[in-house]
């Protein structure tokens, strides 16, 4: 009986999160529709009303509802790359209890380790000759380049710049942290600069990743990328909650987070789990900047400020130190963004366009956090082993 609940527990590991990200993307998906439905009912007769019937033939709640399945999907996509980023910054936190803002330029560094794997492959002539099976597998080979150059890059920045600041106050670490983060910013300009002459750099067109797909039984489309953003990042996720979760690893890691002192006379290698956890942390920055390329096709040396900043906001939106917040703030996250960019210029006549949907998650997030200070699930912080 003992062993059948061992056995079990791996499994859990492995299903419970994908429930999880069913839950957070089902509720979140319906809950922002249902909002967005009954706004256009309340501007029923409006003048986004009249200027829709006038120019395009429907009302402002047909043209919501009939734009929902592509909001949805897009509000998906993005808030999985976000959950990616946001765990680097929530695992950090959780071990250290600080804030690690050079993991946006991690993201960067990631993004472009992927992207210039794939030019220099596509220069040899590889990626056009390169199937539906080859080009998956080179994407991979990209994925897996970025990960080892963004967990390498992590794991440098924390014993260069944290571990001789640790037991400081942690404001002191913290400006290392954004010390780190400009001088990054800088090193990939330079670098850039000095071995291509770019600083914005074009992911390769091959394979099929920009053809457009039919999603069964509904009226909309997606872009095959689109769905590899989504199976890859759920795959790292459900990876990563097995790893903390149900290995000895992981349980190591948790330890060190409780109780670093107590973690250290059992035994555990604490600054060997730090580091792994910056590792862990930064490779899934640099899959998450890989992916981010893949979606909008080109990597600046500034991509990771923005999303960073969202996904810093993901992760204390769902509660800092939280591996299931950080998931649920960054699909709640992307789903608002994705609805305000799709909904906001027409609600309000193109007086406020797309550009402004950050405003808008943004404000959405300052209200949440007032009435829940620690997040949706709270923040959560030496976890028992």
């Amino acid at each position: 009986m003992a062993r059948r609940l061992v056995g079990a527990k791996p499994l859990r590991e492995i299903v419970m999160p994908i429930v999880q990200m069913a839950i957070f993307v089902l509720g979140t998906g319906a809950v922002c529709s249902a909002a967005m439905v009954l706004l256009a009912l309340l501007f029923r007769g409006s003048g986004a009303d009249q200027s829709l019937q006038a120019t395009q033939g429907v009302g402002l709640v047909a043209y919501t509802v009939d734009n929902l399945p592509q909001v949805l999907i897009d509000g998906m996509t993005i808030g999985f790359v976000y959950a990616a980023i946001a765990l680097g910054y929530t695992m950090v936190y959780g071990v250290l209890q600080f804030i690690n803002f050079a993991h946006s330029e991690i993201f960067a560094i990631g993004a472009f380790a992927g992207v210039e794997t794939l030019i220099a492959l596509d220069s040899t002539g590889v990626l056009a000759k390169a199937g539906t099976f080859g080009s998956y597998a080179y994407f991979a080979l990209a994925l897996a380049v970025a990960m080892a150059v963004a967990g390498g890059a992590a794991v440098l920045i924390e014993r260069i710049a944290y571990r001789p600041l640790r037991g400081s106050p942690k404001l002191v670490p913290l400006i290392s942290a954004i010390g780190v983060s400009f001088a990054i910013q800088d090193l990939i300009r330079l670098t850039e600069s000095l071995t291509t002459g770019q600083f914005f750099r074009v992911i390769p067109t091959f394979g099929s990743f920009d053809d457009q797909i039919h999603v069964a039984g509904l009226p909309v489309t997606m872009q095959v990328k689109s769905l590899v953003v989504i199976v890859a990042a759920m795959v790292m996720l459900v990876a990563l909650n097995y790893l903390v979760k149900a290995t000895k690893i992981g349980k190591a890691i948790r330890a060190v987070a409780q109780d670093q002192r107590t973690a250290g006379l059992m035994g555990i290698g604490v600054n060997g789990m730090i580091s792994l956890t910056f590792f862990i942390g930064g490779s899934l920055g640099g899959a998450a900047g890989v992916l981010y390329g893949l979606k909008f096709t080109r990597v600046d040396p500034f991509i990771g400020f923005m999303p960073g900043i969202k996904a810093f906001a993901a992760a204390v939106l769902g509660g800092i130190g939280n591996l299931t917040g950080a998931l649920l703030g960054g699909i709640v996250l992307g789903m608002i963004e994705s609805f305000a960019g799709a909904y906001l210029g027409t609600f309000t006549m193109g007086n406020f366009g797309a550009e402004y949907k950050d405003m808008v998650a943004f404000l959405i997030l300052t209200a949440v956090i007032v009435f829940r200070p620690h997040g949706l699930l709270g923040e959560s912080v030496g976890q028992k082993a």
